[in-house]
């Protein structure tokens, strides 16, 4: 996480002006804050950390950002805090912005209920309008520039829990622009509209399907695809694996993020196929 010591950090309080379902299972909440005057976003699948108060408290702890604008800095002051107080921070993109409100919205899906539900689920089933999280971002320091109207023809997949980032980048194709996209959702109630000017098709997929081989039994279109894929970290990579190994598809030209893991969460330690994924991540980048 780096950032030019002359500009202030990304970082910004938020509250809560409104909740509503999407779906069963998907909910927007919509955040706003003085702050948000003059922001902007730099294009599809911008990406942000959200920090989730700890149980007790009404919003996150967090340090006051130092004046010289030094984010490692920043974040081992946020990593020194007492476990007990310290927010837990989840990645999230921003599914929208109203510049004239001076709001973001964010859509959480919400993975299980009562126990086994992660903090940000949580905090999600139950927001209500007056309560406040943190932001850092969006940011150049963890930002990875997404076009999807580079090669012939754009391939996209998502799961559920990317759904709002995927519906940013079908929003940006360009116009007539040929585009197919693997969409893998638990039923029939959790599918979205996905507006675009561009020539989408859309295969639906359900949990247990494999996305890898719904594409190696599909029949591409010809020329060189700009892929961008984006769900449980397993299923990418697999996915990933296939596009690159298996139809030649240069490596380059796929974007990939393993939004979430099986059994595990962003406080676990990273398995060593994560830490491969990072390296392989930043050596593209």
């Amino acid at each position: 996480m780096t950032q030019h010591p002359s500009e202030p950090l990304p970082l910004r309080r938020l509250t809560v002006t409104a909740v509503r379902a999407v779906t069963p299972r998907m909910r927007r909440v919509t955040l706003g804050d003085p702050s948000l005057d003059g922001f902007a976003l730099a294009g599809p699948d911008q990406q942000v950390k959200l920090f989730f108060p700890r149980p007790g408290r009404t919003e996150p702890v967090l340090p006051a950002p130092g004046p010289d604008g030094d984010a490692m800095r920043w974040y081992g002051a946020y990593a020194a805090l007492p476990e007990t107080e310290r927010p837990w921070m989840r990645s999230y993109t921003l599914r929208a912005h109203d510049p004239a409100a001076g709001t973001v919205d964010v859509d959480f899906f919400l993975h299980a209920e009562g126990g086994d539900a992660g903090p940000a689920t949580r905090w999600a089933a139950s927001a209500r309008p007056g309560d406040v999280l943190g932001m850092f971002g969006p940011s150049a320091a963890f930002a990875v520039p997404v076009d999807p109207g580079a090669g012939d023809w754009t391939l996209l997949y998502a799961d559920a829990c990317a759904l709002p980032a995927l519906a940013t980048v079908v929003a940006a194709l360009p116009p007539g622009r040929r585009a197919l996209a693997y969409v893998q959702v638990p039923d029939r109630s959790e599918e979205q509209p996905l507006p675009t000017a561009g020539d989408l098709t859309v295969r639906r997929l359900r949990d247990g399907d494999s996305p890898a081989q719904a594409v190696r039994a599909d029949r591409l279109p010809p020329g060189r695809p700009y892929a961008w894929l984006a769900g449980e970290a397993s299923a990418v990579r697999g996915l990933r694996r296939h596009l690159v190994e298996e139809r030649g598809v240069d490596r380059r030209s796929v974007h990939f993020t393993g939004y979430w893991r099986r059994r595990l969460t962003q406080d676990d330690a990273p398995t060593q196929e994560d830490l491969a994924e990072a390296r392989e991540r930043l050596s593209l980048g």
